[in-house]
């Protein structure tokens, strides 16, 4: 993120807070703002930012380089109150309560995104509730059946800006490592909503390794989403600790218990060295990573012994897995969304244990949305699906086309 742009959204923040605004109201208006402004920071250009607040309201002004049109002002999430050629400016209701803002930028975006996928459900709420009313009532059903087709229009307009940024926020793009490819692949249970508890993280330790964290928290909605979050957020502070690899899951688990005791999540985690292609898995009660051979052949890497998840009876993972990827190999993690659409988990994966060595060879970028969409040929039952797919790089390869 530009340097510019995060100290304007640390700023909108610090105004907010100090106001009291409603934390949905500073969330719509800093996701507003960014949109507005990052493509004139990434050209150079200055942006400014004034407030004031008066008779209850907080007004926000942002001056831009360039004018705004009338259609896109119209798809900010917050639309402005007033504008000229270059000023938008917004009017929110203040408050009493004092928000603290977090001082970590992707900790701040955290919390607005779970108010935002709050209100996002809450508005869903809604709709099914006024549809029931509809299904009750036997007058004037046409005109508000047209009205309520309306109202899900704006809603899908408004949720589409929204959800991108969900999107970017909760599902981090590929990390650059040297002699890996990386991809991946998200499908949600529910295609209007980006909510649900498969989540992952992956980045670079300090020491050159990749480290890998999937998470299926049970459950649906925020809470979930909720769950899955401070799960890959834990894991990724003790691992940047230096604590060590074989008790992340189980350290995460003590931490967590008593500050979610409602909170299960399986977990795998992966840690690779680029440089040799040494690959360690700890597993807590999730599916094995299937591994695709550069010789064409497929198989499971289980776990000598598997561990149990967060929140299950005696967490972690006792024994460790340990392979070697050779030069085209390519390691696939998923969660249980993947094989079980036909509700038989093990015919689900012998069914991806055959596809994997047949489509290996695609792309890194294709590869895991390829593999969604044969597993789901055939949906009895759905649920939210991630594919991570990771290669070992042939010597000499041309990754110009990597897709992230």
């Amino acid at each position: 993120m530009h340097p510019l742009l995060a100290r304007l959204r640390r700023r909108l923040r610090t105004v907010c807070a100090e106001a009291g605004v409603p934390l949905e109201d500073r969330a719509r208006l800093v996701m507003a703002a960014t949109l507005l402004a990052e493509p004139a920071f990434d050209t150079g250009t200055e942006v400014t930012v004034d407030s004031s607040t008066t008779d209850g309201l907080l007004a926000v002004t942002v001056r831009l380089p360039r004018p705004v049109g009338r259609p896109r002002r119209n798809t900010l999430p917050l639309l402005p109150d007033a504008e000229d050629d270059t000023s938008l400016t917004w009017h929110l209701p203040t408050g009493t309560a004092r928000r603290p803002v977090p001082a970590a930028d992707d900790r701040a975006t955290d919390e607005e995104t779970l108010a935002l996928i709050a209100r996002a459900d809450a508005l869903a709420q809604e709709q099914r509730e006024l549809k029931h009313e509809l299904a009750e009532t036997n007058s004037g059903v046409l005109a508000m059946y047209i009205e309520l087709e309306q109202r899900d229009e704006q809603l899908r307009r408004a949720h589409a800006v929204i959800f991108r940024e969900l999107e970017d926020a909760l599902r981090p793009g590929p990390p650059a490592v040297a002699g890996l490819e990386l991809a991946v692949h998200y499908s949600p249970t529910d295609q209007d909503s980006p909510t649900g508890g498969d989540l992952y993280d992956w980045f670079v330790l300090p020491g050159g390794h990749l480290h890998i964290t999937l998470v299926d928290a049970v459950g649906h909605g925020v809470t979930s989403t909720r769950h899955a979050l401070t799960v890959t957020h834990a894991i990724r502070t003790l691992a940047l600790e230096g604590h060590p690899f074989r008790d992340l899951i189980a350290h995460t688990a003590r931490t967590l218990a008593t500050i979610e005791p409602d909170l299960m999540a399986t977990v795998i985690l992966a840690r690779i060295d680029p440089a040799t292609g040494e690959l360690t898995l700890a597993n807590g009660s999730h599916p094995a990573p299937v591994l695709a051979t550069v010789d064409g052949q497929a198989r499971l890497l289980r776990a000598p012994v598997v561990g149990r998840g967060i929140g299950f009876p005696d967490p972690g993972s006792p024994e460790l897995r340990h392979h070697t990827l050779d030069p085209g190999d390519t390691l696939l993690l998923y969660t249980d969304g993947l094989v079980e659409s036909r509700k038989d988990y093990l015919e689900g994966q012998d069914r991806l244990l055959e596809l994997a060595p047949a489509h290996a060879a695609l792309p890194i970028g294709e590869l895991p949305r390829e593999l969604a969409v044969r597993m789901h040929d055939v949906v009895l039952h759905a649920d939210d699906t991630v594919v991570l797919a990771v290669r070992r790089t042939l010597p000499g390869a041309d990754l110009s086309t990597r897709a992230e």
